[in-house]
């Protein structure tokens, strides 16, 4: 036996043939035992899980968590400070704890929602039909198929009695596909186009047959889009390159400053050992512990508030990444659209209870028993569903029928219509006008000439240009049964019904919410492209036709030529996988950062190849939501704008974090190295350094992080995805800060050095640097400058935060039993006057700058 990957080009003979199998009694138990040991059970190989050690050695991968590290390690064994790198390394341990949690409730979140259950299939063994398990099927098999049934191997069609099959979860195409066993095709036909074959993961819709296993498992088109996806590199996300980028440039300036400040204090003679504990208590001075975790926690609120707006996230850091997107690359059917057919026009509103009634009774969907819902064929729910929108029913006998062929394009159904026998047709148009000799018109039937044929014919192409599906209608009635003539001629033309799978109704206000907020929408589908160009031009997302491109268009083009065509072209029909790969790509080529959404199979390996992939959780398949970064619970592209504005909102609160840390730890620096450049003792102790790092990283940070959305955060451009988080404005926003920090604390400093002594002093600085740093946070809460004002103190978990920190602050100076841990003395009423007084230096002077920016 030897595979063939062409079973589309044979004919059912050499099908069988080729696989030595039998058409009448199937394989036999023995050598189908034997084909599965052979190949393998009809599995796809799923991507090798990450261990435990894996995920949390994931946590350590990033250079700021690896600086801290170091801090730690020099901090315990060189300077034998056991508090100090115990407590960076508790804050290390937490940020693992907060990973992993968040990591293992995705992964939860995401078994709960595959609620996978083994298919079975009837299968035709040793002459028996039985039913097994799908993972026991094997090349060669005989598999029965009847509506409603999973395919769950790849087949070529041997037997087809009106067997149409549903494919959208495998090539887009919203309208299920007839299969014919019959034919054979040419070598190039694509797998949308390959009526003689089915495939794993579509639905028999329609009808009945039999196929022949040609493929299972990883073979299978479905298996071999799995391959991608298991190929496919998972990308970093804009954040983590930037948080990389921004620890690489802060350790340079760490290694830098301590240098400097070490040589400067040999050369005035200072101690070795002395220096490098200096050196030390800045490098812990210098980096900003707090940002790992604050960002860590920020992005997990995040989570949690996405979960509310029905959107699943399964990688913490990529919450950001949709906030910052460029592009969104939507595939089309039931992402954009309804997934459901639906009448929106008739071709005569006059004779719409007539057409109507033709649809309901020629008809083989039905209303279930429970719940009202119709089964049945698309096409036929969606007239069935428009009679009874019009409070029509098939409520007429059914006394025999034609089925549907595509020979004929047309079925008939022949009802007991109130003791007269009345023959129902409905099928292709121009089949309807061509049988008909006459027609209804306002209640009135007429002669059907050619005139009246023309303008019918002209009418029906008009439907068709708009990307509707149109069938005809018509009736012929006899005096009884036995008058019945079985010939679909001498019709009477009643009208035709446009059906389409409408756009979702909110849809088209998100993509123009997008469109707003900067962000392109392309629509990218396997189905049709008249049908797709009609969709995206009811959402708003072309204009002109020439914005669209085709599969085959696509081949012709080398990546260089795509990367440019991708520029203007918002609508991408009839593509394959590696197409969508392919598109995406080109995007990211440009400088783009792109959410690709999708709920088949074949957006799976463009979903992991994009920036941020987000799947349908109700119409999802299992391998599209395996390979996406965010799942929408309630398959509602709205939800997609709530989510970007949600990204772009954590990101903005990243940034305040960044910054107000940035210029509180880098200010520290700036004291300490001005204190030595003029001959000063040291202002601040080690364990003061750690204690304000700590203090100002937890509560105040944190709280900062919990800012609410900004007025115009959907109204502007996305941000360049090359700006780095420390942009030129936050540069001269820390600059500004760190400045008004140092002339605040050494003005404290050297007035308690003055009048008190070096303890005092000390302290003064201990307490100014903290309050400072305390203020400051307000002025961190936007660029705008906002004065005194009630929205200063719209952020209440802030203002709680900031009276806990004072709390602590007041404990540290004026709890005696404190005093020796803190290296601090208890200021007298006047000193601490004077400290409150310095500490208003570095917020008037950052609100200052806000002014002379404007």
């Amino acid at each position: 036996m030897k595979l063939n990957q062409g079973y589309h080009c044979l004919d059912i003979v050499e099908s069988i043939s080729s696989l030595e199998t039998s058409l009448e009694s199937g394989l036999g138990v023995d050598e189908a035992a034997f084909r599965l040991a052979s190949h393998g059970p009809n599995r796809l190989t799923e991507a090798k899980k990450k261990s435990w050690l894996i995920k949390v050695l994931a946590q350590f991968k990033d250079f700021l968590v690896i600086i801290l590290i170091i801090a730690a390690v020099i901090s315990i064994v060189v300077g034998g400070d056991w508090l100090d790198g115990s407590i960076i390394i508790a804050i290390l341990a937490v940020n693992v704890i907060i990973g992993l949690v968040q990591e293992n409730k995705a992964d939860n979140a995401l078994r709960e929602l595959k609620a996978m259950s083994a298919p079975r299939t009837k299968v035709l063994r040793g002459g028996a039909v039985e039913k097994i398990d799908s993972a026991n099927l094997v090349p060669g098999d005989i598999v029965i198929l009847d509506a409603g049934d999973y395919i769950s191997v790849d087949l070529r069609i041997l037997e087809s009695v009106n067997l149409w099959v549903d494919e959208s979860a495998l090539t887009g195409e919203s309208v299920p596909v007839e299969k014919s066993a019959s034919v054979t095709l040419p070598a190039d036909a694509t797998v949308g186009d390959r009526i003689n074959c089915a495939f794993m993961g579509t639905v028999v819709n329609y009808g009945r047959g039999r196929g022949l296993v040609v493929a299972t498992g990883m073979e299978t088109e479905m298996g071999k889009i799995a391959t991608i996806l298991n190929q496919t590199e998972d990308a970093q996300t804009p954040l983590q390159i930037k948080l990389d980028v921004m620890a690489k440039w802060l350790g340079i300036v760490l290694v830098v400053t301590c240098a400097i400040i070490f040589i400067i204090g040999f050369l005035q003679g200072m101690p070795l050992v002395e220096m490098f504990m200096v050196s030390v208590s800045l490098a812990v001075a210098a980096v900003p512990e707090g940002v790992a975790i604050v960002t860590t926690m920020i992005l997990a609120i995040g989570v949690h508030r996405m979960v509310r707006s029905n959107v699943i996230v399964k990688k913490m850091r990529a919450v950001e990444t949709l906030g910052s997107a460029t592009v969104i690359c939507s595939d089309k059917t039931g992402t954009l659209t309804q997934n459901k057919m639906t009448v929106v026009k008739v071709s005569d509103e006059a004779n719409v209870h007539k057409l109507a009634k033709i649809g309901a009774l020629c008809n083989d969907a039905m209303f279930a028993a429970e719940g009202g819902k119709i089964i049945g064929d698309p096409t036929e729910a969606a007239i069935l569903a428009y009679a009874k929108g019009l409070g029509v029913a098939p409520d007429a006998r059914r006394v025999r029928e034609i089925p549907f062929d595509s020979d004929r394009k047309l079925m008939s159904t022949y009802n007991d219509v109130n003791g007269k026998i009345v023959m129902h047709t409905k099928g292709a148009p121009d089949e309807i006008f061509r049988r008909a000799t006459h027609y209804l018109k306002g209640g009135v039937v007429l002669p059907l000439d050619d005139d009246v044929r023309r303008g019918l014919t002209v009418q029906n192409e008009g439907f068709a240009s708009e990307a509707l599906r149109v069938l005809g209608f018509a009736y012929k009635e006899y005096e009884n049964e036995t008058s019945i003539d079985d010939i679909e001629q001498d019709l009477t033309y009643a009208g035709m019904m446009c059906m389409i799978d409408p756009p979702r109704e909110e849809a088209a206000a998100a993509v123009e919410q997008c469109h707003k907020a900067g962000i392109n929408v392309k629509m990218i589908t396997g189905d049709h492209k008249i049908t797709a160009i009609a969709i995206a031009r009811q959402l708003g997302i072309i204009e002109e036709s020439s914005e669209a491109l085709e599969g085959a268009e696509l081949n012709k083009l080398d990546d260089e030529q795509l990367a440019e065509r991708v520029k203007d072209v918002n609508v991408f029909a009839r593509v394959s996988p590696e197409h969508k790969v392919r598109i995406v790509t080109a995007l990211k080529a440009s400088g783009n950062i792109v959410a690709m959404t999708g709920d088949g199979v074949n957006d799976a390996p463009s979903l992991k190849r994009a920036d941020i992939g987000i799947a349908m959780g109700i119409t999802g398949t299992d391998v599209s939501k395996e390979a996406a970064d965010m799942i929408l619970a309630d398959d509602n592209f709205v939800s997609i704008v709530g989510a970007v504005e949600q990204g772009r909102t954590i990101y903005n609160n990243i940034r305040k974090v960044v910054g107000y840390l940035l210029s509180a730890n880098i200010g520290e620096i700036l004291i300490i190295l001005l204190a030595i450049v003029f001959g000063l003792p040291v202002p601040l102790m080690p364990t003061q350094l750690l204690f304000i790092n700590l203090l100002t990283d937890a509560f105040p940070a944190f709280a900062l992080g919990m800012e609410s959305k900004e007025p115009g955060v959907m109204d502007r451009a996305p941000r360049d995805p090359k700006d780095p988080i420390i942009n030129g404005v936050m540069r001269k926003t820390v600059a500004y800060k760190c400045i008004f920090l140092a002339i605040g604390v050494l003005s404290a400093f050297v007035w308690g050095l003055h009048f008190y002594g070096v303890e005092v002093a000390r302290t003064l600085a201990f307490f100014t640097l903290v309050s400072s740093e305390l203020l400051v946070v307000y002025a961190a809460r936007t660029e705008r400058f906002v004065g005194l004002k009630k929205e200063l103190f719209a952020n209440g978990f802030l203002n709680r935060s900031i009276l806990i920190s004072f709390a602590i602050l007041f404990a540290a100076v004026y709890i005696p039993v404190l005093n020796p841990v803190f290296h601090t003395v208890i200021l007298s009423p006047t000193q601490l006057v004077m400290a409150l007084a310095f500490s208003l230096i570095p917020i008037i002077g950052a609100e200052t700058s806000k002014l002379l920016k404007k």
